[in-house]
């Protein structure tokens, strides 16, 4: 009986070393299934979406000059293994990787076949950026099955079009009457924001806002004798670089921008009586303030702390 007990036990614990985990043969059976098909079989079912693929920059590289083993899968090296979806003649939807808004898959999983080649220099800081935090997904900006723009595969013909599906109120402040030349093609969104992250505030590509506008505004860099404080904070403080309709994208008209921040003591603010004051017509006419402190980003005259030289 001991004999017998000690082989029953061994048995037992035998079977429970060599059982199968729960669902393992749906599994073997599903990974069984999971192979490549090769570009040749998706181009017999849809022909259309081959000849618009290969037509664009990605399409000649992953079809025609691939250089790594992705690029060699071809449709698959996107989509995932093709098996599956073949064995069902396409009926079951989901057994591919789709990169449509109605994929239920999470974006993160959409995204990644992009950023397993797409993960440098530009990308570089995408995890974490403003634009990943919202889970926006790489064809919100970008397609990849057609040729709409001529550069960057945008889903718009241009960068403009493509960030004002979105940033409308920006689009519309384009529209104001002093702005950047980017309605006239000179510029674009990317010539001052890496829509896929950056370490600073806004998406910048600079270090700061004033590093941006210089790249483009090097006189008003310096350094100067005198330094005009807000100046040197921030260009934001004074302009507004997406459009106004007061002269030089400035946010408020003069005089009132300087008033802002210069109150009224010890000189004259505003218009008296010209007819008794006629000198008092300086701050009326042509700049205003700037009549006199005209070099306001800095001066380097040894008589120019009032920046007026």
């Amino acid at each position: 009986m001991r004999y017998l007990k000690t082989a029953l036990l061994g048995l037992s614990l035998g079977l429970v070393c060599l059982a199968p985990p729960r669902g393992s043969a749906a599994q073997g059976a599903q990974a069984k299934k999971l192979e490549y098909v090769g570009t040749e079989v998706c181009q017999g079912c849809h022909p259309d979406q081959y000849d618009r693929f290969s037509a664009t920059s990605m399409g000649r590289l992953f079809l025609k000059a691939p250089k790594d083993e992705t690029q060699k899968l071809g449709c698959e090296g996107c989509h995932g293994p093709g098996s599956a979806h073949v064995d069902t003649n396409g009926k079951k939807p989901g057994l591919l990787l789709g990169f449509s808004s109605k994929d239920p898959r999470p974006v993160a999983e959409r995204n990644a076949p992009c950023l397993q080649c797409h993960d440098r220099t530009a990308r570089m800081y995408w995890q974490g950026s403003p634009h990943e935090g919202r889970d926006l997904a790489c064809t919100s900006c970008h397609t990849i099955m057609q040729q709409v723009s001529e550069r960057g595969q945008l889903k718009r013909a241009t960068v403009l079009e493509t960030c004002g599906q979105c940033h409308q109120q920006r689009t519309a402040q384009l529209a104001r009457f002093s702005h950047m030349p980017l309605r006239e093609g000179k510029l674009d969104c990317a010539s001052c924001h890496n829509p896929h992250g950056s370490p600073t505030e806004k998406l910048l590509k600079g270090n700061s806002m004033n590093d941006v506008c210089y790249s483009c505004h090097a006189e008003k860099r310096g350094p100067f004798l005198y330094e005009h404080a807000p100046v040197e904070e921030s260009c934001g403080n004074c302009h507004d670089p997406h459009g106004s309709n007061n002269e030089k994208m400035l946010k408020v008209a003069k005089p009132r921008l300087c008033q802002r921040c210069h109150d009224t003591s010890g000189h004259p603010a505003r218009p008296l009586n010209i007819a008794a004051v006629p000198s008092s017509a300086t701050f009326l006419l042509n700049r205003q303030c700037v009549n006199c402190h005209f070099a306001i980003h800095g001066s380097n005259h040894p008589s120019g702390s009032t920046f007026t030289r």
